[in-house]
C-alpha cells in the first residue's frame, strides 16, 4: 500500500477545501484576486487580503479594514481505465467526480498604527486537495479517501520606509489534521475489495514566516515581491489495517504512526500599472519550490521500513497571470484575467491520486461600493486541465493504466468594511 500527498483533503474549520492550482496548492485567497486570475496579488492593495499575498502593502492603508471572503469550488475531475490486471478489468477503473465540491472561507484584518506602521492578521489556507474513491474501487491500493485539515494563522507587520519603499514581515502558525484510508480493491488473493489495507490518522502543527517588499514607481504604478517559507508538519497518530496476520497484516490492531509532510516555499513577483483614470494592467509570476518534495513516507515505531512510501520527484513549478481592471463608474470596477499553471509532477511518477496537469485559467470579477466605507466583490473562474495518460504499479506488482481529466468552476464573494 502506498501513500500519496496529492490526495489530501483540506479543511478550514469543518469546511472542506479543494485546491485547483499545481499539485495540492491553494490560490483562492480572495474574490478580488479571483476576478483577475490572481494577477498582481503582491502589488495590488485593494483589500485586507494583502495579509496573505504581501504584508508590505498594509502600509498603504489609511484606515483599518476587514475583508471576509467565501469561495465555492466545483471541480470536474474524472479518471478512466486503459488497462487492468487479468483479475480485474479496465472499465472498473472509470470514476467521475473524484473531487467533491467545497467552500473555502477566509478572513483578514489590517490596522494602521501611524503613517509608517501597520499590523494585520489573517486566517486562510495555502494548500489542500480532496479526492474520494468508493471503498470497493478496483485499484483501491492506489486511491481511496484522505483528509487533511490545515489552517494558517498569519500575523503581520509592515513599515513604510519612504515615499517609494515599504516592507512587511509575517509569522505563521499552521495546524493540520490528517486521515488516510486505502482498501485492497480487486486482488488475486481473494480478499474482499473493501478490506482496509491501510488507515492512518493524526495531527500536528508547524511554524513558518513570510516577508514582502513593495516599490511605488509613481502614483498608480507599483511592483511587489513576496516570499513564504516552507513548513514541515510531522503527523503523529494511529495506524492500522485489516489484513490478516498470514499476509503480514495487523488484523485491525492499532499502532502509533507518523508521517512527515513538507508544505513548499513560494515566491511571487507582481506589478500593477495605471494606464489612465479608468484602466489598469497587472501581472504576476509565482514560483513554488516543489523540488523539495521528493518522496513521502509513513512509519510505525516497531519498524525502520516505511508502512507507506511514494516517490514523487516533483519539480519546481511556475504560475503566470496577467489581468486588468476598468473603473466603470464611481461605484463599479470590473476585472478580468488569464493564468497558466504548470504542474510539478514527474511524467515517470504520475499517480491516480494526483491527476494533476498544466492548467489554464479564465477569470472575471467586479466590485461594487455600497457606501463610503463598505464594498462587495465577486469573482468567477473557469479552469481547464490537460488530459494525461499514465500507468501505476501497486504493492502486489500489478500494473493499472489510466486517463485523467481535471476542470473546475470557481465562484467567490467578499465583503470589505473600513473602520
Amino acid at each position: 500500500m502506498k501513500l500519496t500527498p496529492s490526495i489530501l483533503t483540506l479543511f478550514v474549520g469543518v469546511l472542506p477545501l479543494n485546491a485547483f492550482a499545481a499539485a495540492f496548492q491553494l490560490a483562492e485567497h480572495s474574490a478580488t484576486g479571483l476576478g483577475r486570475a490572481f494577477a498582481g496579488e503582491a502589488a495590488i492593495a485593494d483589500s485586507a487580503a494583502v495579509v496573505a499575498r504581501n504584508p508590505a502593502l498594509m502600509s498603504s492603508f489609511k484606515n483599518a479594514q476587514i475583508s471576509i471572503s467565501g469561495t465555492f469550488i466545483s471541480p470536474d475531475v474524472s479518471v478512466s481505465g486503459d488497462s487492468a490486471p487479468v483479475y480485474s478489468n479496465a472499465a472498473a477503473l472509470d470514476q467521475d467526480s473524484i473531487a467533491p465540491d467545497a467552500f473555502v472561507p477566509a478572513i483578514y484584518y489590517v490596522a494602521p498604527i501611524n503613517k509608517k506602521v501597520a499590523v494585520g492578521f489573517g486566517v486562510f489556507s495555502n494548500f489542500g486537495l480532496a479526492t474520494e474513491f468508493p471503498e470497493d474501487y478496483a485499484a483501491g491500493q492506489l486511491a481511496g479517501t484522505s483528509e487533511i485539515t490545515t489552517v494558517n494563522f498569519n500575523a503581520s507587520v509592515s513599515y513604510k520606509i519612504n515615499a517609494h519603499w515599504s516592507a512587511g514581515l509575517g509569522l505563521n502558525y499552521i495546524y493540520a489534521d490528517a486521515k488516510l484510508v486505502r482498501h485492497f480493491g480487486d486482488n488475486p488473493v481473494g480478499l474482499p475489495a473493501q478490506t482496509v489495507a491501510a488507515s492512518l490518522e493524526g495531527d500536528d502543527s508547524g511554524y513558518g514566516w513570510n516577508a514582502g517588499l513593495a516599490y511605488e514607481i509613481d502614483k498608480g504604478s507599483r511592483i511587489g515581491l513576496h516570499y513564504r517559507s516552507k513548513t514541515t508538519v510531522n503527523f503523529e497518530g494511529d495506524y492500522s489495517n485489516q489484513l490478516p496476520a498470514a499476509l503480514g497484516g495487523l488484523g485491525g490492531t492499532v499502532l502509533p504512526g507518523s508521517l512527515e509532510l513538507e508544505l513548499p516555499a513560494t515566491a511571487e513577483f507582481s506589478g500593477v500599472h495605471l494606464i489612465d483614470k479608468k484602466w489598469a494592467f497587472n501581472y504576476s509570476v509565482v514560483w513554488t519550490q516543489w523540488s523539495s518534495f521528493e518522496s513521502l513516507e509513513a512509519f510505525v515505531p516497531s519498524s525502520d521500513t516505511p508502512v507507506f512510501s511514494k516517490e514523487e520527484n516533483f519539480s519546481n513549478s511556475f504560475r503566470y497571470a496577467i489581468g486588468g481592471s476598468y473603473q466603470l463608474d464611481k461605484n463599479i470596477k470590473l476585472r478580468a484575467g488569464i493564468a497558466y499553471d504548470t504542474t510539478p509532477t514527474d511524467d515517470n511518477h504520475l499517480s491516480i491520486s494526483i491527476p494533476d496537469s498544466n492548467r489554464k485559467w479564465l477569470s472575471v470579477g467586479a466590485s461594487y461600493m455600497l457606501d463610503k466605507i463598505s464594498s462587495v466583490d465577486m469573482g468567477a473562474s473557469v479552469i481547464k486541465g490537460a488530459e494525461r495518460t499514465f500507468s501505476e504499479t501497486d504493492n502486489l506488482g500489478s500494473q493499472w493504466a489510466f486517463k485523467s481529466n481535471g476542470d473546475a468552476l470557481i465562484f467567490s464573494a467578499q465583503y470589505n468594511y473600513k473602520f
